[in-house]
């Protein structure tokens, strides 16, 4: 059986490790030193909570006293081998110096965990019993149960509550992506926003069985009222869904700029065509938008919708709807600097991608609370791993032509500070 790479899982807590199917959990089981890291991270993770918090939590102990700041490379000794550690820093505001992790000094010295405790693990993690699985490795350790608090036990919960809870109002959100995927055969929602320092934040999702405006516009109207600022505008980029567009229009108004996925428009342009013309038109429309002249690229794409009406009416009709919503970032002048993140709805899609990499690994779900909970853990794991988007020094540039736009509309907004 394969051996899981050490650097793989570095940062991996067990919650992670109960998602696995079978075989996953048996080859990590035969190196069970990877279990130990596991249970090391949640261990220091516990610590630092005790002292900064949860993530994105505003209720911090201590009086804010002391705040994440990164990892240092450690170690613990397991038995008579060592294995690396990423080690939480946690900074003290009021001596100017980092805190010492008590239970990290305590866990520099492991005994070996024997056949049984394996064996006993194994039980908890085919049943999904995380109790009984901690409890298992807290007596291999030496640790007493009470050294880990119950938040450590229902941290999925626990994370559900802080994404849903996460006040918004601290964000300056300059666009926002909304798009809806299929994930474990159920549909899902996502808005993931773009703050003016360039940072992809997720910050609300639905289930829904279809991306119907009623349900998008209350996951939008709960954006707002945790804090979601809109009256200085912002750039909205979506797919072609006329429920999505409708919610949109509804909730924020004139307030939203809406920028029409290109890719989505050319494959949906693209999908009433025979073979033998696909690869033709693609291209075609492929220049037309890379054009960063407004006026160029609407002559360009105007002649493909005349030569579109003698192949397929469809076709052309297709290309013709929310034609100037695919245009914004042309309109607006933006498309040199932000045509790469933000003329499509790659930067949610990718997000997706990554979510189904954790919920594909869950065989059989529960019930739709269990999908709340893992959604929002892997979004929060994901986000800490996301790239600010592309030219995220000139997004300043992007609100005063949003601004601008709203001014045309007879909309005061905000100015930029």
């Amino acid at each position: 059986m394969a051996k899981i790479k050490t650097i793989s899982i570095n940062r991996k807590k067990l919650s992670w490790l109960l998602e696995q199917d079978l075989q996953t959990k048996l080859a990590i089981l035969n190196n069970h030193l990877e279990i130990s890291r596991m249970l090391v991270n949640d261990i220091l993770e516990d610590e630092v909570k005790s002292y900064s918090g949860s993530w994105y939590s505003h209720d911090k102990p201590h009086n804010s006293r002391y705040s994440r700041w990164g990892f240092n490379p450690g170690s613990v000794k397991i038995g008579d081998q060592r294995i690396p550690v990423d080690v939480p820093r946690v900074y003290d505001k009021y001596s100017g110096c980092n805190k010492q992790l008590g239970n990290y000094e305590q866990l520099k010295e492991i005994p070996a965990i024997d056949e049984g405790v394996l064996k006993a693990v194994l039980l908890g993690l085919s049943t999904r019993d995380y109790n009984q699985v901690m409890c298992n490795l807290l007596d291999s350790f030496g640790l007493s149960h009470s050294s880990v608090s119950r938040e450590f036990i229902e941290q999925s919960s626990k994370k559900l509550e802080a994404f849903e809870k996460r006040d918004l109002s601290e964000y300056d959100f300059v666009s926002l992506f909304i798009d809806g995927k299929y994930l474990a055969k159920e549909q899902i929602i996502i808005v993931l926003g773009v703050t003016m320092q360039g940072d992809k934040i997720p910050i609300g999702f639905i289930q829904s069985t279809t991306e119907n405006a009623r349900s998008i516009k209350e996951l939008l109207g709960n954006l707002i009222n945790r804090g979601l600022q809109y009256d200085e505008g912002l750039l909205i980029v979506i797919d072609g869904s006329k429920g999505l567009y409708k919610a949109v229009k509804e909730v924020f108004g004139e307030y939203a700029v809406i920028q029409r996925c290109q890719w989505h428009k050319r494959e949906n342009v693209i999908s009433y065509l025979s073979e033998s013309k696909k690869e033709h038109y693609r291209k075609r429309i492929n220049k037309a938008y890379r054009n960063e002249n407004y006026e160029e690229a609407k002559e360009l794409l105007r002649e493909i919708i005349k030569d579109l009406k003698s192949d397929n009416m469809s076709a052309a009709a297709s290309l013709e709807e929310g034609f100037e919503e695919t245009l914004t970032l042309h309109r607006l002048g933006l498309m040199e600097d932000f045509g790469r993140s933000f003329a499509s709805t790659n930067c949610i899609e990718s997000l997706n991608s990554q979510i189904e990499k954790y919920l594909k690994k869950v065989k059989y779900w529960k019930s739709s609370d269990q999908r709340y909970r893992w959604v929002s853990a892997a979004l929060i794991e994901i986000e800490h791993r996301m790239r600010k988007v592309n030219n995220y020094q000139k997004l300043s540039e992007m609100k005063v032509k949003i601004q601008q736009k709203l001014s045309e509309k007879g909309i005061v907004a905000a100015e930029v500070a």
